[in-house]
């Protein structure tokens, strides 16, 4: 089961605006005619149940949305680019890393038909119809379109069930799981049979609920000891474990004990989690008498109130019991409540913070920053005079220009923006 992946996504970029005049035959004063660009294809993730691991997203995989069209003459916008629909299954999260080893958890796919926009197309760039005034009837600025956003992602799947089947390798959580659902987990007199978690379908009367087998867990699995540190953050999500236990073997408490130590140590919410203890295997009891001396051994170790369950999957002595006590425990639970928990909030992507204007190079020296000075600098032909005169009257309503005199920008020095400079004045 791949469960993990690490990807990058590329938005598309906005579309140019263009610099256009309206110039026909016997109609007086055309004026400006540039339309602005499109915008940017986003990339979207969609859950879905049919899509159930992260096999599709490759190492190194990159997604792109297509890019925006330039603006057309007469006043028309370019063509958006097309969104990238992507689907992802039902549980995954989506982390964006950041510098260094950081990461952020941007989005939460927790509900069939979540959507989440994980990279946002550019926004297209404004044509010279849009800096038309009354004072300038002849506007020669044009912007390119906003870069659409790249980000790198790890993407966390972690399976939705109701009920989550844990404890020690060779438990029989698998022969538990096939007698109970129509699932076919492998079942196998060998620690460690299960190599990754498997999904069940209970169905009692008009009830139905999903359960999950999780590989056997040993001591140290929260520390990756074994195969349980890999698969524990599929039971964050269950609202009831049940804690099997071979009954057959001695120190039926202890190993217990020590599978729940491992969970509260890998995730302390665990700890509270609803949780029944399940006694398998009665089918091998040699004392007519271990079955209850059992289940006062573990009464006694975790309180009267839990719920003990002598069970043989094998058998299926007991298993309906199980089922009945499983529904019992999950109706007990507020659901919606539950739900937000287990899930967390959905968070969505964060403005990035707005950088600063205007960066010092050195001395008598400056390059500007603002993102739509630049796009203006990249859209527009600031070789040509009367273009480089009107954008520097931009700069001055964007407030770049206090910007620059608060830096110290003198007459003559010079100013960088994108790949152009030029002198102040």
């Amino acid at each position: 089961m791949i469960d993990s992946a690490q990807i990058t996504v590329r938005a598309g970029d906005g579309g140019n605006g263009v610099v256009n005049f309206r110039r026909e035959a016997f109609v007086p004063r055309g004026g400006p005619a540039g339309g602005d660009g499109g915008r940017g294809g986003s990339i979207i993730f969609v859950a879905s149940p049919s899509v159930n691991t992260l096999l599709k997203f490759r190492k190194g995989m990159v997604l792109k949305a297509g890019h925006g069209e330039s603006g057309k003459s007469a006043k028309k916008t370019g063509k958006d680019g097309d969104d990238l629909k992507v689907e992802v299954p039902v549980g995954t999260e989506v982390w964006s890393l950041t510098d260094g080893d950081g990461e952020e958890l941007i989005g939460d796919l927790a509900n069939d038909g979540d959507v989440l926009v994980v990279a946002k197309g550019g926004q297209g760039g404004f044509g010279n119809t849009r800096f038309a005034s009354s004072t300038n009837q002849t506007p020669m600025l044009a912007e390119a379109g906003e870069p659409g956003e790249e980000r790198e992602l790890r993407l966390n799947l972690k399976l939705l069930a109701d009920v989550g089947l844990i404890g020690m390798p060779n438990g029989g959580k698998s022969s538990i799981l096939a007698s109970i659902s129509a699932a076919k987990p492998k079942i196998a007199n060998y620690p460690f049979t299960t190599l990754e978690p498997s999904l069940g379908v209970v169905y009692f009367e008009h009830d139905a609920f999903v359960v999950v087998d999780i590989p056997g867990l040993i001591e140290g699995a929260h520390a990756g000891v074994g195969l349980g540190h890999e698969f524990l953050k599929h039971i964050e999500r269950t609202r009831v474990l049940a804690h099997v236990v071979d009954g057959s073997e001695p120190d039926v408490v202890e190993r217990v004990r020590t599978i729940n130590e491992e969970l509260e140590r890998f995730n302390e919410r665990l700890a509270s989690t609803p949780q029944m203890i399940v006694v398998n295997k009665t089918d091998l009891f040699e004392d007519p008498g271990q079955r209850e001396w059992i289940e006062d051994e573990l009464h006694a170790a975790f309180g009267d109130e839990t719920t003990v369950i002598s069970i043989s999957a094998a058998t299926r002595d007991g298993v309906d019991d199980l089922i009945t006590e499983m529904r019992r425990m999950l109706r007990q639970l507020p659901r919606d409540a539950d739900e937000t928990e287990r899930r967390g909030p959905v968070l969505r992507p964060q403005p990035v913070d707005s950088k600063r204007s205007v960066e010092v190079v050195e001395e008598d020296v400056y390059r500007i920053l603002h993102p739509r000075a630049v796009r203006l600098a990249r859209g527009s032909n600031l070789e040509d005079w009367t273009t480089l005169v009107q954008f520097q009257r931009r700069l001055s309503d964007l407030g770049v220009t206090r910007e620059l005199e608060e830096a110290g920008v003198v007459s003559g020095a010079t100013v960088i923006v994108d790949e152009m400079e030029f002198e102040w004045d």
